[in-house]
C-alpha cells in the first residue's frame, strides 16, 4: 500500500496524495539555447517524461523559461543553487516548480522573498539534500553524512518553509550510498507526509547506475515510499527515462508499454534469440498499449510463457511459432519472426 502524502500541483500534474507516481529528467543542455533544450525535452516527452528540471544559472536561462515553455507538453522545474535572485527571476518567467536548499539560499529574508512569490503563484518548492549539504550541527551530532544526519537536516528544511507557512514541499534525500539512500528515506516517510522525489544521487554509467538505482529506487517504491522519481545516468536522458518506466511497470506501478519476456539462452536456443530480442524491443519502443510479450529460444519454455503473455514467438529449430494469449497462429521461418510478430500486433490495433 502506498504511503499517504500530501498532494502537491506542479501545473496540472499531480504529485502525492495517491496520484501516478511521475517520471522525471533532467536536461543537460544549456538552458538558455531554446532550440537544443526545446528539442531535448520534446525527446523525453515521447519516452515518456512527465515533469523537466533545468538548470538556471543565469538572468538568460530564467528569461528562457516562457520561450521553453511554449513549444513544450509537461510541467517544469527550474533547479537554483545558492542564488535566491535567480528563483524569483524564474518564478517571475513563469516557472511550475522549484528545487531549491533553503539552508544554501542564505540569510533568511532571501528565503522568505522566495517563500512569498512562490507561495502568491502556488508553485511547489522541492527541498533537496544530499551528502554535500547536511547541517553541520547534524553531521556533528550524528558523526558524519549518515541516514540520522540527512533525513533531520530534510525535516529541518522543511519547517524552515513550514514556520513561513509554506506547505507546497516535496523533498528529495539523495545519497549515493543505496543503503544510506534507502533507509533515510523510510525514516523520514514515518515523520513527514511531504511527498517524496526518489533517487540515486551520483549511480554513475548504464551498467552500474542502473542497478544502484533499481535496488535503491525501487526498494522504497516496493514499500510504498515515494511519489515521483528519477534515475539519474551518465548517459542520455532519454535513457533515464526509458529505465524509470521500466522499473516503474516491474513493480506493477505503471501499466503502459511493453514488457518483454525472454529466456536467457541455453544449448537448447535454436533461433538467434538474443538479436531478435533487441530488435524488437526498438520496434516496440513506442507502443503505448500495455501488452506483455514473450520471446522464447526454443519449444521447451515458450508455449508455457506465451500462455502468460499477450503474444508471443516460440524457436522450433531455424522456425518458429507465433502466438496469441496461448493460442498458436502460424509457423514462420526465423528471418519472419519479427515482421510476423509485428503484423499481427499492428493487425489487432486496427
Amino acid at each position: 500500500m502506498r504511503r499517504k502524502t500530501r498532494q502537491i500541483f506542479l501545473g496540472d500534474l499531480a504529485i502525492g496524495g495517491g496520484a501516478p507516481i511521475s517520471i522525471q529528467s533532467m536536461t543537460n543542455t544549456d538552458t538558455k539555447n531554446v532550440e537544443k533544450t526545446v528539442e531535448q525535452i520534446l525527446k523525453l516527452e515521447e519516452a515518456g517524461c512527465d515533469l523537466i528540471r533545468f538548470a538556471v544559472n543565469t538572468k538568460e536561462d530564467a528569461l528562457a523559461i516562457p520561450k521553453i515553455k511554449d513549444k513544450i507538453h509537461i510541467p517544469t522545474i527550474a533547479d537554483i543553487q545558492f542564488n535566491h535572485q535567480l528563483a524569483l527571476y524564474a518564478l517571475e518567467n513563469g516557472i511550475d516548480g522549484l528545487r531549491i536548499n533553503p539552508g544554501n539560499i542564505g540569510e533568511s529574508w532571501k528565503v522568505k522573498e522566495v517563500v512569498k512569490l512562490a507561495k502568491a503563484q502556488s508553485v511547489p518548492i522541492r527541498i533537496g539534500v544530499n551528502s554535500g549539504s547536511v547541517h553541520q550541527k547534524y553531521i556533528d551530532k550524528f558523526h558524519g553524512v549518515n541516514v540520522d544526519s540527512l533525513c533531520y537536516s530534510a525535516l529541518d528544511e522543511v519547517k524552515v518553509l513550514e514556520d513561513m507557512g509554506f506547505y507546497n514541499i516535496k523533498v528529495s534525500i539523495k545519497s549515493s550510498d543505496v543503503s544510506v539512500n534507502i533507509e533515510a528515506n523510510r525514516k523520514f516517510s514515518a515523520l513527514c507526509d511531504c511527498p517524496l522525489h526518489l533517487g540515486v544521487t551520483e549511480a554513475g554509467n548504464m551498467d552500474q547506475g542502473l542497478i544502484k538505482s533499481a535496488v535503491g529506487i525501487g526498494s522504497l517504491l516496493h514499500d510504498g515510499i515515494g511519489d515521483t522519481i528519477r534515475i539519474s545516468l551518465t548517459d542520455d536522458p532519454v535513457k533515464e527515462v526509458e529505465a524509470a518506466k521500466i522499473l516503474l511497470r516491474t513493480l506493477g506501478l505503471r501499466r503502459e508499454g511493453v514488457e518483454i519476456v525472454s529466456c536467457p539462452t541455453c544449448a537448447r536456443t535454436t533461433i538467434d534469440l538474443i538479436s531478435l530480442v533487441n530488435k524488437a524491443k526498438d520496434r516496440l519502443a513506442k507502443e503505448k498499449r500495455p501488452l506483455k510479450i514473450a520471446i522464447m529460444g526454443c519449444p521447451v519454455n515458450g508455449p508455457g510463457e506465451s500462455r502468460e503473455a499477450d503474444y508471443g514467438i516460440s524457436g522450433a529449430g531455424g522456425k518458429g511459432y507465433i502466438f496469441k494469449k496461448g493460442e498458436i497462429l502460424k509457423i514462420v521461418e526465423e528471418d519472419q519472426l519479427l515482421d510476423a510478430l509485428m503484423e499481427q500486433i499492428d493487425r489487432d490495433e486496427e
